[in-house]
């Protein structure tokens, strides 16, 4: 499934020679997010595109989303401030702190393929003992605890080479 996007959520890095004051001021109040002239070094470049998508990260935001008490989808409910699923028949589902916190990304970016760093990055998995394939597993455990068929999923589809996504709407519910 293609997913919207737009030219401008883009980042732009402006990659050139031409080191004047002047040039530099123009090329950023044009909509550049960083300036790097040449010679400039490999360790350089990858540190400054490391920090402009961290700061283009606005459409996904770590942990608990500010105003959001609840999110719904298909008959399912995540309180956010009571940190429990109620199933479609109203039982309550219990969660892990992980699948918690990936079940809130995940809810709060519907019909977005998130890579398994993001989804470390933004629900909090990250640490030093933590591999990005830990992702599979409480992936995994979402979906026996939330599909009916978790080998044919159709909350939490994986799109291969790039990472997961929600698959159905998402109704955010606010304070």
């Amino acid at each position: 499934m293609a997913t919207a996007w737009s030219w401008a959520a883009l980042p732009v890095l402006l990659l050139t020679a031409r080191s004047d004051i002047v040039d530099k001021v123009v090329g950023l109040e044009l909509g550049a997010d960083d300036y790097l002239t040449k010679p400039f070094s490999p360790r350089e470049l990858l540190a400054r595109i490391r920090t402009v998508l961290r700061r283009r990260r606005v459409e996904v935001h770590q942990g608990r989303p500010e105003g959001v008490r609840a999110y719904r989808f298909d008959g399912w409910e995540l309180n956010l401030n009571t940190r429990r699923l109620a199933s479609t028949d109203g039982r309550n589902v219990p969660l892990s702190n992980g699948e918690f916190s990936l079940l809130v990304v995940l809810l709060g970016s519907p019909q977005r393929i998130l890579t398994r760093d993001q989804l470390l990055d933004l629900s909090r998995l990250h640490n030093d003992e933590v591999y990005n394939r830990s992702v599979d597993v409480q992936i995994m455990r979402l979906r026996r605890k939330i599909e009916k068929d978790p080998a044919q999923p159709r909350y939490i589809k994986t799109e291969r080479g790039a990472g997961y996504l929600f698959g159905v709407p998402v109704e955010t519910v606010y304070c």
